[in-house]
């Protein structure tokens, strides 16, 4: 799937969903070594729990973040929009 950011650094994550766990996902531009950690960390994890853990997260003024951002995608994956 290919979800693209709003009100980030980041313009896109591309993501992959097996059985309702994340097996891939991947951040298009945005700091680097922060959207790999956050990619690492969720990679395996029930989209669920992802979305739980995400939501809502804020970077500085941001009302949204990297993490906020992939808990939208997978909201709308989960919802059939993607």
């Amino acid at each position: 799937m290919k979800y693209k950011t709003h009100g980030v650094c980041s313009r896109e994550i591309d993501f992959e969903v097996e059985n309702n766990k994340l097996v891939h996902v991947q951040f298009v531009g945005g700091c680097s070594g922060n959207t790999q950690g956050v990619s690492r960390l969720v990679e395996g994890m029930d989209v669920d729990e992802a979305i739980r853990r995400l939501e809502g997260i804020q970077c500085g003024y941001r009302p949204t973040s990297c993490p906020d951002q992939l808990a939208e995608a997978l909201k709308q994956y989960k919802d059939g929009l993607l």
